[in-house]
């Protein structure tokens, strides 16, 4: 690995988390284009912990308020507003633990393939788009009820059939259950954080068990790197679908899959 094929991925990783546009077709795309060795599973666990930061350092004060009041919630059995969004994102990651522990190896083998990315790019962009073409909804984080947040958690859960996109899948069931635009993607990036925290956890375990060997230099680049791409995507994010919507992510989406198909056909 040199220092292009490091600030290459670890900025594409930041973007690629957080918008609608799935971070694994991405990953396949990228290295099918440059002829590039694969990174290696330490520097995946970086840029998964880049895009960790990111998250945490830009909900830092939502996190420390639902994270006090999820406390008080266990001591005096009262849900305030931000008690409510804390046991939303914990429950809305009950159903793709359970989908992941359970279909690990189809999704690690046989849904892997560039076609079955590309389909999922092209059929869930397709939904996503619908989704915001027919949106009226101008509900907030706070209105969710609890079929909400269990139907975005299976949504979520779709989320691990290649291509379709973890924060794509999720918007797009906000979006269809009447939550406004902001509102979907800041329930999406809420979610995030859990399931990094797994997959981080995941990386991690085989990183030790393989006893690879580790170029720190690179790896602190990625996590810095992955992290301000993060953050600046889910700052500019956020104002951009206020005004636009998601329309021009789905004809990337689109276009990216078209791509993909072309590729290896």
């Amino acid at each position: 690995m040199d220092w292009l094929q490091v600030i290459v991925l670890a900025i594409v990783q930041g973007l690629t988390e957080f918008l609608p546009i799935s971070s694994s077709a991405h990953l396949i795309l990228v290295p099918e284009l440059t002829d590039w060795e694969d990174q290696g599973l330490a520097f995946d666990v970086a840029l998964h912990l880049g895009s960790l930061g990111a998250v945490l350092i830009y909900f830092r004060q939502d996190l420390l308020n639902m994270t006090r009041s999820w406390f008080g919630s266990l001591a005096t059995r009262q849900l305030d507003a931000d008690a409510r969004l804390a046991w939303a994102v914990i429950l809305g990651t009950i159903p793709v633990g359970l989908a992941g522990l359970a279909f690990k190896g189809t999704i690690e083998t046989v849904l892997r393939s560039p076609l079955w990315i590309a389909a999922g790019l092209i059929g869930f962009g397709l939904l996503l788009g619908y989704a915001d073409w027919r949106h009226r909804g101008q509900r907030e984080v706070t209105q969710m009820n609890w079929k909400d947040v269990a139907l975005i958690g299976i949504a979520q859960a779709i989320a691990l059939f290649p291509g379709t996109s973890r924060s794509g899948i999720t918007m797009t069931a906000g979006l269809l259950l009447g939550l406004s635009r902001e509102a979907s993607a800041r329930f999406s990036f809420l979610l995030s954080i859990p399931v990094i925290v797994l997959a981080c956890g995941l990386e991690a375990k085989g990183l030790i068990q393989s006893g690879a060997s580790v170029d720190w230099g690179f790896m602190a680049a990625g996590v810095l790197l992955s992290g301000i791409s993060a953050y600046l995507c889910i700052h500019y994010f956020l104002a951009f679908i206020k005004r636009i919507g998601m329309q021009p992510f789905v004809i990337y989406r689109i276009v990216l899959g078209v791509m993909l198909l072309w590729i290896f056909i």
